[in-house]
């Protein structure tokens, strides 16, 4: 059985070696990780199985793609893969915003939010395979 590709973006690097590590240690998953938007765009032609998404990206530089416009590009060159959004944002209407341009899930970064993904992943693939 093929593993699952899933490409963690976000400019935090302890983020992301946390991400890396908690899902490295799980059966069935590689990860690839990148610190921008572009990075994942570029390289989305590996086909990954679900892209974890942070809102901020390169916080206060405006030439850096966000969170927002990464998910619009990511839809516009293949709808057919699932985005987790993570963000520290809890406004409502942000949230709504992200799924209405075609987020699966909004996970929240407080202290817990690395086992609310592990839940949201596993169960988006258990979903999958019904």
């Amino acid at each position: 059985m093929n593993n699952k590709l899933i490409f963690f973006v976000d400019d935090d690097k302890m983020m992301l070696n946390l991400m890396e590590y908690t899902f490295k240690c799980r059966e069935g998953f590689d990860v690839k990780s990148f610190y921008s938007g572009e990075e994942c765009l570029d390289n989305l032609y590996l086909n990954p199985s679900l892209i974890v998404l942070d809102y901020y990206l390169g916080e206060g530089e405006s030439t850096i793609m966000s969170g927002m416009d990464t998910l619009k590009k990511i839809n516009e060159i293949n709808k057919n893969i699932p985005v987790v959004i993570l963000s520290r944002e809890k406004d409502q209407k942000l949230i709504r915003e992200f799924l209405h341009y075609g987020a699966m899930q909004y996970v929240i970064k407080d202290d817990f939010f690395i086992n609310t993904l592990i839940e949201t992943v596993e169960n988006y693939f258990m979903e999958k395979l019904d």
